[in-house]
């Protein structure tokens, strides 16, 4: 008679982007007892759209800023017919496809939020939930999103307009004939300015800094398979060649009354959008320096300019939050460094495993699988956490604190095809590929 092998319960946290192809892979490497709960009442996370505001950052008007053949999952790509850039109902779509196809759906408990998770005896876990359960795990995958929680700015004074961060912008109906400032350049900020200056009186943008505000095209290609195809290149020449790229697509920033950046393109997380430079050379978004002082609703800048605003959105980021763990046990929400060993694997907890926790410059959803792939291979023993696990957590915090800016944002930053590449190379050769047949088996006994 063959020895029954036991399975691991694993629990995963969030049936978004990162929690969904989580459960696929967990299920391909032949977990069984997998459960995932979600607050939401369908699968998508960050990317169910409201018109009131939620967990959602996401606004009517929300396309992803890379391109579908490089945010498509390893084993199932988008359709064809979608758009180079996917609006927030075909994404949303998709993931609720992939959902159906690999046959996720039976593993996720809905209207299910995960209140408390604290590590008990022999490395496991007991769950709180809001359904007044508790449940315990061998395992705990942590893939609740990282755009949720806003990162407020520290005004200097006090506004008494209309202020809200970007995470509660979803349409620029209530800004219509009104005078708007946002602040900060990334990707929120530029489309909350861009969207805002459709209807309002007056928009402007304030930057603290300099930014590469980059188009969504080069040379009629989608900017990130563009860049993908000269990455045979040495690093010194791409470097040179994206500058160059950049320089005949827009010209100078100065020529927009931005600033110059000095350092390299991929030293700071890219903001993607091929309106805003448009906007500012037609007159309907305005540059503004860093903020100075702030008196009832007239802001004054570093250069001296002062206006009055109806209404600030601050685009400021937002913190990693972990709601469900105790601050003392884990806090992230004020760090610079986050020493995970390849973004997933902490030190002291080799149980307690993070899907989709880092900001690509490129799309999160094919790296959330690679993580996926890999971890359910490390809980079916197929491959082993490495004996220096903390040394190597500190160099992968080691090597951002030298590749990019030191800012929030870039906490958890990462080149897309470097770190892709290096997640691969980990990927067991024996790793077992998906088999529906098998999987609908277990799911039914």
């Amino acid at each position: 008679m063959l020895q029954q092998v036991h399975s691991p319960s694993v629990c995963v946290i969030g049936a978004g982007c990162s929690g969904i192809t989580t459960v696929k892979n967990l299920l391909q490497a032949g977990l069984t007892q997998v459960v995932c709960y979600d607050q939401n009442s369908d699968v998508g996370g960050n990317w169910i759209y409201s018109e009131s505001e939620s967990h959602s950052s996401v606004c009517e008007t929300t396309h992803i800023i890379s391109s579908k053949k490089m945010s498509e999952y390893m084993d199932f790509p988008m359709p064809d017919h979608y758009a180079d850039y996917p609006s927030h109902e075909e994404v949303l779509a998709y993931f609720r496809s992939y959902a159906t196809h690999f046959g996720l759906y039976p593993y996720i408990r809905f209207h299910t939020k995960v209140e408390k998770a604290e590590k008990i005896d022999g490395n496991r876990w007991r769950l709180h939930l809001s359904t007044g359960e508790v449940a315990e795990f061998d395992y705990l995958f942590i893939a609740n999103g990282h755009h949720n929680v806003p990162r407020w700015p520290d005004l200097p004074g006090q506004f008494t307009g209309h202020y809200i961060h970007a995470h509660s912008y979803k349409t620029s109906n209530p800004f219509a004939g009104r005078r708007v400032l946002v602040i900060g350049a990334g990707n929120s900020g530029c489309d909350c300015a861009v969207e805002t200056s459709r209807v309002a009186d007056f928009v402007a943008i304030s930057m603290r800094r300099a930014h590469y505000i980059v188009p969504k095209f080069f040379f009629g290609k989608p900017t990130d398979t563009y860049n993908a195809n000269i990455l045979w290149l040495p690093e010194s020449l791409i470097n040179w060649i994206r500058k160059l790229a950049l320089r005949l697509n827009v010209g100078r920033y100065r020529d927009y009354g931005l600033q110059e950046p000095d350092f390299p393109i991929i030293k700071d997380h890219p903001t993607m959008n091929s309106e805003l430079l448009y906007k500012i050379r037609h007159g309907k978004v305005h540059p503004r320096r860093g903020i100075v002082k702030i008196e009832g609703k007239t802001v004054t800048f570093a250069d001296g300019i002062s206006e009055d605003y109806d209404a600030i959105i601050a685009a400021t980021g937002y913190k990693i939050a972990l709601p469900f763990f105790d601050k003392n046990f884990l806090d992230y929400e004020e760090a610079y460094r986050v020493p995970l060993y390849l973004r997933m694997f902490h030190p002291d907890h080799p149980t307690l495993i993070f899907i989709g926790l880092f900001q690509p410059q490129g799309a999160i959803w094919p790296i959330s699988d690679y993580q996926a792939k890999l971890a359910a291979n490390y809980v079916m023993e197929r491959w082993q956490l490495p004996a220096n696990v903390r040394e190597l957590a500190e160099k992968d915090s080691d090597y951002i604190d030298q590749a990019f800016l030191k800012q929030h944002r870039h906490a958890i930053e990462v080149h897309f095809d470097p770190f892709l590449k290096q997640l691969a190379r980990q990927i067991p050769a024996g790793a077992p590929q998906w088999n529906k047949q098998v999987v609908a088996a277990e799911r039914t006994t």
